[in-house]
């Protein structure tokens, strides 16, 4: 699944656009400010960076020059509601990719969203393999051994979600806003007992396990 990490310090905004872009199945991971974008840049790898000029602890720019000193390669996107000349100037002499000013159409940032990442080469691996498992998210079927896996959509998603992150801890919380978003019936426990049918199913699976971290959530650890 192609990663964006998303910084903005609006947090209704920031809630917004994260919203629009899980739903575009991409996994967006928000921060309200500048540094602890760049601390999660620096402890996971991310397919793109949107961030917002005017924030606490680390601007826009500064964040923008950090990551292209890492990565001269990954896709930035600037989100802001400064739209003088000399901003942009400065953005794109940094080395952003797009510049997006506020009020925008979440519509058409998601659009500006997929032609960057078109134009620079990232797609999303369709198919995952773990061990004696085979997973095709196009498809939406798994293979356990060559014999299919009966696994449920939200269940199938799920298992997608940890096996393409491997080691990264999910809360439960995340797992909630990310495949429940229109069921609100759902709580932390319907989590758990979806957790529990999963590992049921998977049983026969050799090349992961899933593991509850206790008071978080739960993470894919490959064998």
């Amino acid at each position: 699944m192609i990663k964006i990490l998303l910084a903005e310090d609006d947090g209704e905004l920031c809630s917004l656009v994260k919203a629009y872009l899980n739903a575009s199945d991409y996994e967006a991971t928000a921060c309200r400010d500048g540094q602890e974008a760049l601390e999660r840049f620096l402890g996971e790898k991310f397919d793109m960076l949107i961030t917002d000029i005017m924030m606490p602890r680390k601007d826009g720019f500064s964040l923008a020059r950090d990551v292209r000193e890492l990565n001269k390669d990954v896709p930035i996107i600037f989100m802001t509601a400064r739209d003088d000349k000399l901003s942009k100037q400065l953005g794109y002499k940094t080395g952003i990719d797009d510049y997006v000013t506020k009020p925008f159409d979440i519509d058409e940032l998601v659009m500006r969203v997929q032609a960057i990442l078109r134009r620079s080469g990232i797609t999303e691996s369709k198919k995952l393999t773990a061990g004696n498992l085979t997973m095709d998210s196009e498809e939406h079927t798994a293979y356990v051994d060559g014999r299919e896996l009966p696994l449920t959509v939200r269940e199938f998603d799920i298992l997608f979600k940890l096996l393409s992150s491997p080691k990264k801890t999910f809360t439960r919380s995340q797992l909630m806003n990310d495949l429940w978003d229109y069921d609100s019936s759902a709580t932390s426990r319907t989590v758990d007992v979806t957790m529990a049918k999963l590992r049921e199913k998977t049983a026969e699976c050799d090349g992961f396990e899933i593991v509850t971290m206790r008071g978080l959530g739960y993470k894919a650890v490959l064998k």
